[in-house]
């Protein structure tokens, strides 16, 4: 079990899956929200997440019991005394981000690591302007995160070797495990994955095939345990077009350039699984086939 103790910044999806993790493996862990009504649904919804992993008999009660006990919401952000790692999990607005990490910089102590969460935005650039970007570096952890076994770790061109191989340990003692990336657009697995994303969208809206189809495509054709279009829903169609749009400024506009079908869900607010309504309609964890007029219907 990891003894590393932990701050998560950022309440949503990712910044819950994190903080529970770090908890279940024996971090002491607390997770800063700045909304206050969405701070506090944040505890009674990772219980709830570890009460559905018991019925599973994927976790028992005793460790999730000790987990919430490790687990803390503060109302304000701070810094815990002799903190390891705080985990940055915000939007990916890197505005927002810098200006997080320019307020963590200022609060933490010189030992404590500093790392985003972002998929796609520059570590070098989040780290811009900070007393000690050497402690900055990307941890990337993937939707859902007690369940995906794969963490990026990604070295700005200020991070230290020592930053990196705290982090690497870090990832270890999280049961994960890491691969090195270097501080490229969209690193290696988004810039592979909404690549693959933002063609089979387009195919969608070709009318090649149903979306149902193109992933049972990928599925059964290539072995790939879940299609682009539900991976998509997973991920957050919100999150896809941020990234889609952070690559396609700064890498190819023809490959990365959103399409308008993902454009449309999003201003409609079916951003996938978190709003029930995306590629496909969910029901809990259960994706089921979305009529084409549905996805688009006010």
């Amino acid at each position: 079990m990891a003894d590393f103790k932990v701050l998560v910044v950022g309440g949503g999806t990712m910044g819950r899956g994190i903080a529970a993790l770090c908890a279940v493996r024996g971090c002491p862990t607390a997770i800063y929200e700045a909304d206050p009504e969405s701070r506090k649904d944040i505890l009674p919804s990772i219980a709830g997440s570890w009460k559905r992993a018991q019925e599973k008999g994927k976790l028992d009660a005793a460790a999730t019991r000790k987990a919430l006990d490790l687990l803390s919401v503060p109302g304000s952000l701070a810094v815990p005394e002799r903190c390891d790692f705080v985990l940055e999990a915000v939007p990916e607005n890197l505005a927002l981000k810098r200006e997080i990490f320019s307020e963590l910089d200022r609060l933490s102590e010189p030992r404590t690591i500093l790392a985003s969460n972002t998929s796609s935005l520059s570590i070098a650039s989040i780290a811009q302007g900070l007393a000690r970007p050497d402690r900055v570096v990307g941890i990337h952890f993937f939707n859902p995160v007690a369940a995906m076994p794969l963490v990026e770790i990604v070295s700005g061109n200020n991070t230290s070797t020592e930053t990196r191989r705290r982090a690497e340990s870090l990832v270890e003692s999280l049961s994960k495990t890491a691969i090195r990336v270097a501080d490229s657009p969209g690193f290696a697995t988004s810039r592979l994955g909404v690549a693959l994303g933002l063609e089979a969208m387009r195919m969608v809206e070709q009318g090649v095939a149903s979306a149902e189809d193109i992933d049972k495509a990928m599925e059964l054709g290539y072995g790939h345990k879940m299609g682009p279009l539900k991976t998509s829903d997973l991920v957050g169609l919100d999150v896809r077009l941020a990234i889609a749009e952070a690559l396609a400024g700064e890498l190819d506009r023809g490959r990365f350039e959103p399409p308008q079908i993902l454009r449309e869900l999003v201003a409609r607010g079916h951003t996938g699984k978190k709003a029930g309504l995306g590629f496909y309609r969910w029901n809990g964890d259960e994706p089921m086939p979305a009529e084409p007029d549905e996805r688009i219907k006010p």
